[in-house]
């Protein structure tokens, strides 16, 4: 799109009266409170679905690349913040063994269809939390702050042309546009640093909408426990880093940055209230809605609306897309037949294979219909802790100490009875939903590999960052070293192969189990 045409658009988008904007989404916010009161966001069948990001490289040299709009139509995928990216969303299915081999089987069908496309290009979709290797010819710093002013628009450079996106770096409800974590800052003027980490976010669909606010609960308590299994991004783009030593960046660093990206790219520096943050609980389903409909809104864009069901609350749809909590509830439904009432579950990072991605998915949906169903005590674990424990895994992944409560009420930081409780929910909400003892232990497999050995993504990173420095390299060469190991580990395995196979404990010790 041509910069004037998106500056233009911009200016219509600034135009909009936030007032007026605002009584709209509040008028829409009732609508919603009547529906479910009505039993419209009801359905007897647990529902999932599933968002997958990625990162185009270089299929040689392993730069990023840009995505042509142009390819991004012919594979069927999304745009998203960045010229980098590509996104896919799997059909909504129900929670069973149907359910989710089918949601697995659409990601390989469709991602294997795109890897045809892309290979053609000379490029390859990465499944990753965070780049670390700018394009050819250009640093990190330059492609992620490089943007021009359009009649006093500011437009960045390498955004995908969102209006949106590039509304935000021009409207009075700022957001930060920065990054800040150890070692490493960066200032822009746009929120493209946002476009360097990307995730797989699940979606369960609670079957009565008024059992939200209890679903709800269960779900930030298991954030932590899950987000230390996730973390997989220990390391910036190297020329981000400040003037720092190795030892010092290794130490300093934690597992997990994307979260940090993404909350000081979007939260303004002062912030008596972030816009990204671990989500408080919630008592009733009037309150959730309340809260998202008083959330600061950033860009009050201009709604267009259809005959969708979903429009009848169209104001407050998209007030809802900058409502940025970890994990958040969300209400939709194209038809008043398919109208929901889910929970979007958004503290995972993008992961090394389609099958560690999806026992994410089977994790987090199994978890919640056991939790909720045997009344399990966590959900009396202190918010605080609940915080505490989210933000522990972010810095230290699976070496944190996760506070738990376990089914017989025992609280505990140890951390193989801490598993043992998550993984055999889990399980027991996957038999729920009719799945076979070997089917659901297939699903979690990925995950109970990593609680076992105590490995992740990002611990994995650490050692062949580590091993390159050991040998002589220089921090940037070791991170680039790193970065080319899990292109390539990730090409052989990324359809039909887990984690678990790049640290020698592959399907042969799953046949062994069983």
């Amino acid at each position: 799109m041509p910069e004037s045409d998106l500056a233009g658009q911009v200016e219509d988008v600034l135009s909009v009266a936030p007032d007026e904007f605002q009584a709209e989404v509040e008028a829409d916010a009732e609508v919603i409170v009547e529906e479910v009161d009505a039993g419209t966001f009801d359905n007897p069948q647990a529902i999932i679905g599933f968002e997958y990001e990625f990162y185009a490289v270089d299929a040689e040299g392993g730069a990023l690349r840009r995505v042509p709009r142009r390819l991004l139509d012919l594979i069927g995928f999304e745009k998203e913040l960045g010229l980098h990216n590509a996104e896919m969303s799997t059909s909504p299915q129900p929670l069973n063994t149907h359910g989710l081999a089918s949601q697995e089987a659409e990601v390989k069908a469709r991602l294997s269809a795109a890897e045809d496309r892309t290979g053609a290009e000379g490029m390859r979709l990465v499944s990753d939390a965070m780049w670390t290797v700018p394009p050819e010819g250009e640093t990190a710093r330059q492609y992620l702050t490089n943007s021009v002013s359009d009649r006093g628009v500011r437009i960045a450079s390498n955004m995908s042309d969102s209006v949106r996106y590039h509304a935000m770096a021009n409207s009075d409800g700022e957001a930060g546009m920065c990054l800040d974590a150890p070692h490493v800052s960066l200032s822009a003027d746009t929120v493209m640093p946002e476009s360097l980490i990307t995730s797989i976010q699940p979606h369960y669909q609670v079957p009565h909408a008024r059992d939200l606010p209890t679903y709800f609960q269960y779900a930030i308590r298991i954030a932590g426990p899950l987000l230390a299994l996730g973390v997989n991004s220990p390391f910036f783009p190297p020329d981000l880093y400040d003037d720092a030593t190795a030892d010092e960046i290794l130490a300093d660093g934690y597992d997990e940055h994307r979260i940090g990206v993404f909350e000081t790219v979007l939260n303004r520096s002062v912030d008596e209230s972030d816009k990204v943050r671990f989500p408080r609980d919630f008592e009733s389903v009037e309150e959730a809605v309340e809260r998202i409909a008083d959330d600061r809104t950033i860009v009050p864009m201009p709604v267009e609306t259809t005959d969708r069901f979903d429009d009848e609350f169209a104001h407050f749809r998209h007030k809802h897309g900058t409502y940025w909590r970890w994990v958040r509830p969300v209400f939709g439904g194209a038809t008043r037949s398919a109208a929901n009432a889910r929970i979007e579950f958004r503290p995972i990072a993008a992961q090394p294979t389609v099958r560690d991605s999806i026992a994410f998915q089977a994790a987090f949906a199994g978890l919640l219909e056991s939790t909720y169903r045997r009344e399990h005590p966590v959900r009396h674990l202190d918010w605080v802790v609940a915080k505490d424990n989210f933000y522990d895994a972010m810095e230290d992944g699976l070496d944190a100490d996760l506070y738990w409560i376990t089914n017989g009420g025992e609280e505990t930081t140890d951390h193989e009875a801490v598993y043992e409780d998550i993984f055999a929910h889990a399980k027991d909400g996957l038999q729920m939903r009719g799945l076979s003892d070997q089917e659901a232990a297939k699903y979690l497999y990925p995950l109970r590999q990593r609680a076992r050995h105590c490995l992740t993504p990002a611990s994995w990173k650490r050692e062949r960052v580590r091993e390159q420095l050991d040998d002589g390299a220089d921090f940037s060469d070791a991170v680039y070293a790193m970065q080319s190991q899990y292109v390539e580990r990730q090409a052989e395995t990324l359809i039909d192969g887990t984690f678990a196979d790049w640290v020698g404990r592959g399907d042969t010790e799953l046949e062994r189990e069983d």
